[in-house]
């Protein structure tokens, strides 16, 4: 309902309150599929702005028009999920995030496309998502996808975004995916070794051997720093300081093949960049390397560590590494992500650290994080606290009763 209180100006559906703030309020037209009327009021520009006057005011409002009509017009209204996808998101999507990151949602792209392309987006429904839904998460016997829960959560979630975007630019009201329940990522079990199966791998190593050796140093990091697979391939040697034994993370390996990749001045989030101090077996260990590395003339300032070549390691041949060791030393095979994982249960088990400093070692953004993924490590660490609770307090009670008990008869006998 109208303000008694405000006063119009020259420009039609712009409006002073009793205050002299300018605001807009129209009707923008008819919704063609529900038949409701589309009302827009706002008292701010595009940049979040208030109007300073009744002309802000209506440029502001002939913009907002201007793009309804352009958005509702009879080619958009009939535009397919297809049509969306190729021309506005997955462009803006592209320009939004990583190359890597973009790479890695192409099949999702195409699931998408292949299930919803021919369908108008304005005439995507409830059922359609919800047994989209069904259909990601069913097993292969019964006619679904196979997927993992996290995968179908990953693709559920970029048509959600898809279409939160459609919303974004006006050619959808409300994400109508939203109104399906979203599919949870389900708890992700990294394995990862324990101190004495570490112990193991690194025994069926030969360092003698060249590439053998930088096997070793690659294991060893990893398992002694927790840093992220593409971190460590990231290192030069201007990242350590081996005389305040201090390592420096602030680089990270976008890699295609060894002979396609970027090394990016950042690292997964903004925390990610930190100082991890080392221990002096690791600092021993990248002395040997660097002056083994020098017999082939690697080993300078802006060469990469983990290198026997000149080039990168890739995150494959970490993986092809891990489970050669692993089945020599009749140990778990692990992912290249679990020696990060490998790092925190050793770190928790064997000196009962805090979320705090596991937190800016691994390079989290909050304790929160930490603690997200590696509570559950925790288990047992107050065991020592608990033998120590022990006999703390005394045990003395009274000799005979000092209330006098007038309560529940059969208690009393």
């Amino acid at each position: 309902m109208e303000n008694k209180t405000q006063q119009t100006t020259k420009y039609p559906g712009v409006y002073v309150d009793d205050k002299g703030n300018y605001f807009y309020q129209s009707e923008f037209g008819i919704d063609r599929i529900t038949g409701k009327r589309i009302r827009k009021k706002g008292r701010k520009d595009a940049n979040g702005k208030p109007f300073s006057s009744a002309f802000e005011a209506n440029k502001e409002l002939t913009r907002l028009k201007r793009e309804y009509h352009k958005v509702n017009s009879y080619g958009n209204y009939k535009m397919t999920y297809e049509q969306f996808m190729r021309t506005v998101y997955m462009p803006y999507y592209q320009t939004d995030v990583e190359g890597s990151t973009f790479a890695s949602r192409e099949f999702a792209f195409e699931i998408l496309l292949d299930r919803f392309g021919s369908i108008p987006l304005r005439s995507i429904s409830v059922e359609n998502v919800q047994n989209f839904r069904t259909w990601l998460l069913s097993s292969q016997k019964n006619g679904g996808t196979g997927y993992s829960q996290s995968y179908a959560s990953l693709i559920f979630g970029v048509f959600r975004k898809s279409l939160d975007k459609a919303v974004e630019m006006q050619y959808l009201e409300y994400n109508i995916s939203k109104k399906v329940k979203a599919i949870s990522k389900g708890k992700a079990v990294i394995p990862y070794w324990t101190k004495q199966e570490f112990e193991k791998v690194i025994s069926q190593i030969y360092i003698g051997d060249f590439y053998e050796h930088l096997n070793f140093v690659m294991l060893w990091m990893y398992y002694m720093t927790g840093i992220r697979v593409n971190e460590g391939t990231a290192l030069y040697w201007n990242d350590v300081d081996l005389s305040k034994k201090r390592l420096r993370v602030h680089h990270m390996l976008i890699i295609k093949t060894r002979n396609n990749w970027k090394r990016n001045s950042y690292t997964k989030t903004e925390d990610g960049k930190r100082i991890i101090a080392l221990d002096d077996d690791t600092i021993n260990i990248l002395k040997e390397w660097r002056s083994r590395q020098s017999e082939i003339g690697l080993g300078n300032e802006n060469d990469y560590i983990f290198s026997y070549d000149g080039l990168p390691m890739i995150k494959s041949t970490i993986a092809r590494i891990i489970s050669r060791y692993a089945k020599l030393a009749n140990v778990k095979k692990i992912q290249a992500k679990g020696l990060r994982h490998s790092h925190a249960s050793y770190l928790i088990n064997e000196f009962n650290v805090s979320v705090l400093v596991l937190s800016q070692r691994m390079g989290h953004s909050s304790p929160e994080i930490t603690l997200k993924h590696y509570a559950h490590m925790w288990s047992g660490a107050d065991t020592a606290i608990a033998e120590l609770m022990t006999g703390n307090v005394e045990i003395k009670t009274a000799d005979q009763s000092k209330i006098k008990f007038n309560g529940n008869q059969s208690l009393k006998k």
